[in-house]
């Protein structure tokens, strides 16, 4: 098994995981006729959609300055924190978002699984950002986590008002 990932394979990953995000929130607005929840996850598809640009505009970096030099070994880091590299699956092992929202009919458990695979995306990014050597970077995963974050909070308000 291959234990090595370059930083380029890595924010590959993170771009998934915000293109698959991007899919759920799209899928789970297609649930509903309501305006306002509708707006809440095509939204959130949004923003998604520019994390994913933000990554791939740091891929595109690494790739032309450090031509894939840096990398890192998850079987290391994964013996002291097993919940990142579980994290990994997120959205890129099961990007079908019906797969995801099945069985999950109502606005309640559609929040919930929402604010769990947030939850688990902070984890994987706050990992990703402990691998990031330039400060560049390092300010641009902080700057997503901030919004992953202010997703949470945009669930938890609209799980509030249920």
């Amino acid at each position: 098994m291959e234990s090595q990932y370059s930083a380029s394979e890595v924010l590959e990953i993170a771009e998934k995981i915000e293109r698959y995000g991007a899919m759920f929130y799209r899928k789970a607005a297609e649930l509903f006729n309501e305006e306002e929840v509708r707006g809440l996850f095509l939204n959130l598809a949004d923003w998604e959609n520019s994390h994913e640009q933000v990554f791939a505009d740091m891929r595109s970096r690494v790739n032309k300055d450090f031509a894939g030099s840096a990398a890192f070994d998850p079987e290391t880091y994964m013996a002291g924190n097993a919940k990142l590299m579980a994290s990994l699956s997120v959205f890129a092992i099961a990007p079908n978002p019906s797969q995801i929202l099945m069985g999950l009919k109502d606005k309640k458990a559609i929040i919930t699984r929402a604010l769990k695979l947030e939850n688990d995306t902070i984890v994987f990014y706050k990992g990703l950002k402990s691998f990031a050597k330039d400060a560049v970077v390092i300010g641009q995963i902080d700057k997503i986590i901030e919004e992953e974050q202010r997703h949470i909070r945009i669930l938890n308000q609209s799980l509030e008002q249920l």
